[in-house]
């Protein structure tokens, strides 16, 4: 650990801490990328779904809607930029036509670029498994990336541009002297007159050692079924999501490999480290597979993974929650609750955080 006064340590190396870490590199800033593991990504980052969201379902003028609009755009041309995988495959969001229009009047007031309205005999033709569907939105711009490449390459671009990046730098300690705040790490102790606290399902924990009583984290996990199949697709395939559903519902995620994967459900637990298997779910992602499909055969269908979302809406909550970023005490923004769409909105929460530094 360097034993000079830096401008901005950035807490926690998932998709967002990087981002961040880059973009203030890039602007000049000396900054230190702080990683409690051993790499980069192995949190929230290392198990998105990879999926470029568009920006459908989050109010207008809302953090979530335009972070996640401009992201879009952001990250596409990063992508083209440092060759990062990624495929702009599409969108398909199936059901009846009127939550169809009122989900693309609201995608058309958030600026959600390339969103139309497609008819049964159209959502035939472009996917042969989607016949028994009256319609659906199609979002053109909206695909997949790599999300562990992504990340990879906003680390490697903040350390070009002069950033330390620490793995195995766990946050102990915080104190704040003459120079800026102390952050005492298993790695060693450094100063940075400002500090980012990315720490994903964490971030409240983090928050608690300068003093912040954040808004509550609820960890809400959401497991992943392979399916193989004989059946082609050739977009993501999303149910209209409900409001009481706490996530987009059960969709079908291409992989940029060919893979294809149905999830997240969305289910409320006590541990932020809940991973375990889960193969007892089979029942339910055969019937949310089914309502988009058709009959399936269950035994295509397997457990694969799952990856736990730090929500700020509550089980009890009848809403969804913004995105918060939250500056306290001064120079200490705590980034709250991003979940989805925070890979797709990442670069541009990088900007929102360089204009409050």
């Amino acid at each position: 650990m360097t034993q000079e006064t830096l401008d901005v340590a950035v807490i926690g190396a998932g998709v967002v801490g990087a981002a961040v870490a880059s973009s203030l590199a890039t602007r000049g800033f000396d900054v230190a990328l702080l990683e409690a593991e051993s790499r980069a990504c192995t949190g929230i980052s290392s198990r998105n779904s990879g999926v470029i969201h568009s920006g459908l379902y989050y109010p207008r003028n809302s953090l979530k809607a335009q972070s996640c609009v401009r992201g879009q755009t952001l990250l596409y041309e990063w992508c083209e930029r440092f060759q990062v995988a990624h495929k702009q495959i599409g969108k398909l969001v199936v059901g009846e036509l009127n939550a169809l229009e009122a989900l693309l009047s609201g995608a058309l007031d958030n600026g959600a670029r390339g969103c139309r309205l497609v008819t049964a005999g159209e959502l035939a033709a472009m996917e042969a498994s989607l016949t028994s569907h009256p319609g659906a939105l199609f979002c053109e711009f909206s695909g997949i990336v790599d999300a562990h490449e992504l990340t990879s390459s906003l680390i490697a671009n903040a350390v070009h541009q002069g950033a330390t990046y620490v793995t195995s730098s766990k946050l102990k300690e915080v104190g704040q002297g003459a120079r800026g705040w102390e952050l005492i790490t298993s790695r060693g102790p450094l100063v940075a007159e400002r500090v980012v606290n990315a720490a994903g399902l964490h971030v409240d924990d983090v928050a608690a050692m300068f003093g912040v009583e954040s808004p509550t984290i609820y960890p809400c996990r959401g497991d992943y079924f392979r399916w193989r199949t004989q059946r082609t697709f050739k977009h993501l395939i999303y149910p209209v999501k409900s409001q009481q559903e706490r996530g987009l519902g059960v969709h079908l995620t291409l992989e940029l490999d060919g893979g294809l994967k149905l999830g997240p459900d969305s289910e409320y637990v006590n541990s932020k480290n809940d991973f375990g298997p889960a193969p007892h779910k089979l029942g339910q992602f055969v019937q949310a597979a089914e309502r988009l499909f058709g009959a399936i055969e269950p035994s295509r269908l397997h457990w694969d993974s799952c990856g736990i979302r730090p929500k700020l809406r509550g089980p009890d909550d009848a809403d969804e929650k913004d995105f918060v970023l939250l500056e306290k005490p001064a120079g200490v923004i705590h980034m709250l609750g991003i979940e989805s769409p925070g890979l797709t909105a990442a670069l541009a929460l990088a900007e929102s955080v360089d204009e409050r530094l």
